[in-house]
């Protein structure tokens, strides 16, 4: 062997490992929890916790979003403290910021699996577990497809369509509410085409979105007739529940405007062309006056290889998504599934469902229960099952005092069920 390339193995292998520096663990975090918190060359932030009893297994935490501000360490501080039950239950814990802000599957896959690298110099694990929550749960989906050193992966209440098919719902909110309402762009205004989401030069904010939202549909309580059937009308064809209007449009605006600025070169990925809008008051005349566009197709086969998912799944992977889901509705979950089958690897996936109606987080006694089973999945090949988990839960229940919501029967209906098909 070579003199010198000796020497630089022995060194790597008996140099010490640099720790980042340790920080205050959050207030949910158990006592006598190690913290450690950094900022990669990258630019992203990460915490890890190391629990005083550790399990030598690592769960590598995949966000949800995308945010569209710059990255923080708060960020990655809020996750820890809203999943301190993984650390509870004896696994050490990371999690990213990203390195930016914005829209991004295999940038954020990219850096997932950047701090999975640098944990496992660091602690050494035997096992790495995955978690993704919300649009977290399509960046760790497409992590696992991308990355090897991954042993199984939990993914929650998770946007499983990918980007190609997994905001049409948005799509068709953006232009059915401007088709009722009006005023998002004004008449007055700079007109762009809908899919867009927002002109590149607005500076239109959250607030002021919600300010027109009010303007066109008014409040609860205070609605007039005309506005209250315009509410009807935008609920029923879209199929999207009212408390999470606001949030869905604003995805619709400023996260689109961000996928097809900054991201697509102004290029648009979305269509509505073959849409037959149902539900309304009207349908003939929605449907007649409704804004319509096709996508480009380079641009929308850009946003599929960036985010749509292949099924190609060699490790376990478990995923729990609530039937109400308001946010990611659980026909995200039949979307997965059925490419997953269509690779052949049925056998790695096991999807289960509670009875709850919400998104950013499940009860420490559910996520204990599915974290249980998807290690004795992993460990010992005893594949996870929807009925021993939900037989399961209480048990955990008892320490965590949660909750257990579990519907083992369950099954969601197809993707276009809820979301209708476009040419």
């Amino acid at each position: 062997m070579n003199v010198l390339l000796a020497f630089a193995l022995t060194a790597s292998l008996t140099s010490p490992v640099h720790l980042p520096p340790t920080a205050p663990c959050p207030e949910n975090v158990p006592a006598g929890t190690t913290c450690y918190e950094g900022r990669d060359p990258n630019g992203a932030y990460y915490t890890i916790a190391v629990p005083k009893k550790w399990n030598k297994t690592l769960v590598v935490h995949s966000h949800g979003g995308p945010d569209l501000g710059d990255p923080t360490p708060e960020r990655t501080r809020d996750d820890l403290n809203r999943w301190s039950v993984m650390v509870k239950e004896g696994y050490a814990w990371a999690g990213t910021s990203y390195r930016r802000g914005g829209y991004g599957t295999r940038m954020a896959a990219e850096d997932t699996d950047n701090l999975r690298r640098m944990v496992v110099g660091m602690l050494k694990p035997h096992k790495v577990y995955l978690h993704g929550q919300s649009w977290g749960g399509n960046v760790a989906a497409k992590t696992i497809e991308l990355y090897k050193g991954y042993d199984a992966a939990l993914l929650t209440s998770g946007v499983l369509a990918g980007g190609s098919r997994g905001y049409d719902y948005r799509v068709d909110l953006r232009v059915v509410y401007q088709y009722y309402c009006g005023n998002h762009p004004r008449p007055s205004e700079v007109q762009y085409p809908l899919w867009q989401g927002l002109r590149p030069g607005s500076t239109m904010t959250t607030a002021g979105l919600r300010s027109r939202i009010e303007e066109c549909l008014g409040v609860a309580g205070s609605r007039t007739p005309e506005q209250q059937q315009k509410l009807t009308d935008i609920l029923t064809v879209t199929k999207i529940p009212e408390e999470t209007l606001n949030s869905h449009l604003n995805f619709a605006t400023f996260t689109f405007r961000d996928i097809v600025h900054n991201r697509l070169g102004d290029r648009n990925p979305w269509s509505n062309t073959g849409v037959v809008y149902k539900g309304s008051h009207d349908d003939a005349a929605l449907n007649a006056g409704v804004e319509r566009f096709a996508a480009d197709p380079a641009a929308r086969a850009e946003l599929a290889y960036d985010s749509d998912l292949t099924g190609k799944i060699d490790i376990p992977v478990l995923t729990v998504h609530a039937i109400g889901d308001p946010t990611a509705f659980v026909e995200h979950e039949s979307a997965y599934r059925d490419v997953v089958k269509k690779a052949g690897r049925w056998y790695n996936l096991v999807q289960t469902f509670t009875t709850e109606a919400t998104h950013s987080a499940f009860s420490d006694s559910e996520y204990a229960a599915a974290m249980q089973s998807l290690a004795t999945w992993e460990k010992f090949g005893v594949r996870s099952n929807p009925f021993l988990i939900s037989y399961a839960c209480p048990g955990h229940d008892q320490k965590y005092g949660t909750g257990c919501f579990y519907n083992p029967w369950y099954q969601p209906k197809s993707y276009e069920s809820r979301v209708a098909p476009r040419e």
